[in-house]
């Protein structure tokens, strides 16, 4: 019972009287504020403190005598009873006996099926748990081995497969596509082909396959060169393959046969645990925010699932995926071609309403210490489903780097409707984007995470209206940060790259209620509404941009992106007089506050700002070095920065956010409090603390940023 104990204490928020009251003082309506009940006042506190504890012992105590345990094995039997000396083959047989409280634990080997988890728990106390078997090896994956390979010329292979392997989805049959999808003029399938573990490139004639070429845009030139290509009828499928010297029949060769690799069919499946596995090689599809969303894993639109401590690589599309299901939309604005994605976004967000997005349903999802690499589209993705979770401690890289194929939400992490959402402690490098954040945020917190080499930029922002609370993040790629939101918070980051800014003046998107999904009203973006308190910019010399074809890029204008914050000089610091031109599209600006920011090497500040300290004779050397042990940060200085004095600061200093009028404060509706550095130091007031670090000396600071 100790395990259950711990989980328990690590996802419940404290709830103090003081909470009940700060919930109490917003605008509008809550529907997760907690209400006390004066009828009880004739219970004393001391019998209900009572009362707790036992419902406590006796629903532990029944859930210990009911758990119990199943085995999985490759030298099982899918008739046995799974017991740990009759263990089942297959862990998907286990898991059409597992039942809340339950344990599966899977002992070493590779299993090569799609887990269709049919059974759930009841609450994050009462959970199904899958686990690898202490200190062992553990992958499940969507691939199958492939021998029979025929050798034709020039290093190209051919097999004929019959298509019964794939059951009811053949991977060489299907194309991505789907909204906002761009396959730059021909198709692309969701298989994949793989040498001793490395995926191929999909081309789309054999003729190019005889005489291969390094692939445009590619970020493995080399790599690029071992390409295949298929066709498929309705009785067989044939693959060619170059594998440049390499025989086939004696190397492993592996191709994408499943959609997914542990992804319930049905939806409602809550209270799952998924820890320890090497996840792999599925034929995920394109899942925009306007489709179901299939990964290679996730929950597929249910409550409270933790997946933690995986290794999760080579989808097609999406790693991790807690977005949204079928019958709130599919991929009906290029289906139909009548209404444009905007709108079809704003019809998935009503329907989803109407078909069971809420708390109770859906989220509060943790996302826990995985791995997560080699996928094409995201490492984490979701729409509304990803509401009131939990993304910790997760290393993601090298998403998005073969470029075949383009579109939108390709990040480390992309998330629509993250509702209360806290991202932090994540490193993200070497993606297209690190995290993207898309419609309706609000309650979101992004904090303590690395970002470098990340090829576009480290944070999206857009057409979100807050509040969001964006803190004690290392941002080190060449574009730090796009800001096409509002009512945001910046604190205490360290800027190493260029700032963006811009508007939206035509798409409306929703807000909400404080903590709740309930929509309160639809705004576009005038941009402004922004706080920027304590942070360090840092003007280096970034190479040119790696711009390759349709990267659609941000392109610089005059005033719209720069080093530090002077692109703002057009803002106000106050609301103006006549009130909020909502409805006018003017040019009028949301005002921006800027205190106690430190510039560096030529960094421009925002005119308007307090406290600001300027120093463009610093010179400033950052490089990213990684060890065997760790990521480090090598910071060069030749000055101290004696000259600013910050303070502490709370999230309650913020104010609201102007158009969703809420506060800026943690999920119970208590005060953010900074009162750690990224590496959880201490900082203390009146100490020139500005950026993650509360130490930052002069000379040589050698930093550890990885894992912390």
């Amino acid at each position: 019972m100790k395990q259950i104990h711990n989980i328990a204490s690590k996802l419940l928020f404290p709830v103090t009287i003081a909470s009940i009251q700060s919930c109490r003082r917003n605008k509008s309506t809550n529907e997760n504020s907690l209400m006390i009940d004066r009828s009880t006042a004739g219970i004393n506190s001391g019998s209900i403190r009572l009362f707790i504890i036992l419902l406590g012992i006796f629903t532990l105590g029944g859930i210990s005598a009911l758990a119990g345990e199943y085995h999985v094995s490759m030298k099982g039997s899918d008739d046995a009873d799974g017991r740990a000396g009759d263990p089942f083959l297959t862990i998907s047989a286990a898991s059409r006996v597992g039942r809340a409280g339950d344990t599966i634990t899977v002992h070493e080997g590779i299993y090569r099926e799609w887990v269709d988890p049919l059974y759930g728990g009841t609450s994050h106390l009462n959970r199904v748990l899958y686990r690898t078997a202490e200190g062992e090896n553990v992958a499940i994956v969507g691939s199958e081995v492939i021998k029979g390979w025929k050798k034709l010329e020039k290093g190209v292979w051919k097999v004929s497969l019959d298509n019964s392997l794939f059951g009811d989805y053949n991977p060489y049959r299907e194309i991505i596509e789907g909204d906002w999808f761009r396959d730059f003029g021909r198709d692309h399938h969701t298989g994949e082909v793989y040498l001793n573990g490395k995926s191929f490139y999909e081309i789309d004639s054999l003729e190019k396959l005889l005489d291969p070429l390094p692939l445009k845009g590619a970020q493995d030139q080399e790599g690029s060169l071992y390409q295949w290509y298929c066709e498929s009828d309705s009785k067989t499928t044939t693959i060619w393959a170059n594998f440049h010297g390499a025989d086939p029949n004696r190397e492993l060769v592996e191709i994408n046969v499943r959609p997914a690799v542990f992804f319930p069919k049905k939806s409602g499946i809550n209270y799952i645990t998924v820890s320890g596995f090497i996840l792999s090689q599925a034929a995920t599809d394109w899942a925009p925010p306007t489709a179901h969303q299939t990964g290679l894993i996730g929950p597929n639109w249910s409550k409270g699932w933790i997946i933690e401590n995986n290794t999760i690589t080579h989808s097609k599309c999406s790693g991790i995926t807690l977005g949204k299901e079928r019958s709130t939309g599919q991929n009906f604005s290029s289906e139909y071609k009548i209404k444009g994605g905007h709108i079809s976004q704003l019809e998935v967000v009503f329907a989803g309403l109407k078909n069971g997005w809420s708390k109770e349903n859906v989220g509060s999802h943790i996302i826990r210490n995985n791995t997560i690499s080699h996928c094409e589209k995201t490492g984490i993705l979701g729409n509304l489903g990803a509401v009131f979770s939990q993304i910790y401690g997760n290393h993601i890289f090298d998403i998005h780097t073969k470029r075949q194929w383009g579109g939108f939400d390709m990040a480390g992490i992309k998330f629509h409707a993250p509702i209360d959402v806290l991202i932090k402690d994540n490193c993200i490098h070497n993606a297209f984007k690190g995290i993207w954040i898309d419609w309706q945020a609000q309650g979101l917190r992004i904090t303590g995470n690395l970002f470098f080499d990340n090829s576009w930029m480290d944070l999206h922002m857009e057409v979100s209206h807050g509040p969001h609370i964006i803190d004690n993040n290392c941002f080190l790629s060449d574009l730090n940060l796009w800001n096409m939101a509002v009512g945001s918070a910046y604190v205490y980051n360290l800027f190493a790259g260029q700032v963006c800014k811009g508007v939206e003046y035509i798409r409306f998107t929703p807000y909400h209620f404080p903590h709740s999904i309930k929509v309160a009203g639809l705004m576009t973006i005038q941009g402004g509404d922004d706080r920027y308190l304590n942070n360090v910019f840092i003007k280096t010399p970034a190479p040119a941009y790696d711009v390759f074809e349709n990267a659609n890029r941000p392109k610089r204008k005059e005033g719209t992106m720069d080093y530090g914050l002077g692109m703002y000089d057009q803002h106000p610091t106050t609301l103006p007089e006549s009130g909020f031109p909502v409805w006018e599209m003017s040019k009028e600006k949301l005002p921006v506050t800027a205190e106690n920011n430190l510039y560096l090497n030529g960094a421009v500040a925002y005119k308007n700002g307090v406290n600001e300290v300027v120093d463009r004779n610093s010179e400033i050397e950052i490089s990213i070095e990684e060890k065997e042990d760790g990521i480090y940060m090598v910071l060069k200085t030749g000055e101290d920065f004696t000259g600013l004095e910050t303070r502490m600061i709370n999230s309650f200093d913020f104010g609201e956010a102007v158009v969703t009028e809420a506060v800026f404060e943690n999920p119970d509706c208590t005060a953010v409090l900074f009162l750690n550095d990224y590496l959880n130091a201490g900082r203390q007031e009146n100490r020139n603390d500005a950026g993650p670090f509360a130490i930052f000396s002069k000379g040589e600071n050698v930093i550890k940023l990885w894992p912390k």
